[in-house]
């Protein structure tokens, strides 16, 4: 069987990507992915969910312990007139539940797994529940998160909270910070001086799935 350096250098070359545009797809340096090719280092967990799902197979294929793709598309037979090809898929985490109301605990286990576009560069999922951020985002939905620390004025956030976690609209200044819901039947949350501390940014939201 194929090592994993051997595979991803063939999907690479297979997809027409040069090493540069993988390392951009995966926000790394070009030289990451030249030594990934080589077999001087191997990625983490996170980059080889990233990878797979860029070349949407699945983690046996990506590390040569099988020659069956198990494509995430049903069918490579052509898409019907009418219909938009899938875009490419990355599987997540499902990291507890969120509040979209009065902040609730997000517990830090693994609940299950959820594919979501590739191109969103998220990081894990949450499930939402309360009505505050309505009707953008709903009672149920499931929300992608990207981890960083920072988010512009008025960008929606997961936001912990002395251990509780909370989605919200976050608006930082010079004294305070406040969450903004979405619902106007809901108040802000406002941490003022020391309180701000209280405050710490999870990730962005930057997309959500919801059943129908």
């Amino acid at each position: 069987m194929a090592r994993f350096n051997e595979r991803l250098r063939s999907l690479r070359e297979g997809k027409g990507l040069t090493q540069q545009q993988l390392a951009d797809k995966l926000e790394l340096s070009k030289s990451s992915v030249n030594m990934y090719e080589r077999g001087e280092r191997e990625p983490g967990f996170e980059t080889l969910e990233a990878i797979a799902g860029i070349f949407n197979v699945d983690m046996n294929y990506l590390y040569g312990k099988s020659n069956v793709r198990n494509s995430l598309h049903a069918s490579d037979e052509g898409v019907p007139m009418g219909c938009r090809e899938l875009p490419e898929m990355m599987v997540l985490p499902i990291v507890g539940h969120i509040a979209c109301g009065e902040p609730i605990t997000a517990e830090e286990n693994v609940e299950g797994e959820a594919a979501v576009p590739a191109a969103w560069r998220a990081s894990f999922c949450l499930i939402c529940e309360g009505d505050s951020m309505v009707p953008r985002i709903q009672n149920g939905d499931l929300v992608a998160i990207r981890k960083q620390e920072m988010v512009e004025n008025g960008e929606i956030a997961a936001v912990r909270i002395d251990g509780e976690a909370t989605l919200k609209h976050v608006y930082l200044y010079p004294n305070y910070i406040e969450l903004r819901p979405e619902n106007p039947a809901y108040e802000s949350i406002i941490k003022m001086r020391e309180e701000m501390n209280e405050v710490h940014i999870e990730g962005k939201a930057i997309g959500l799935c919801r059943g129908l």
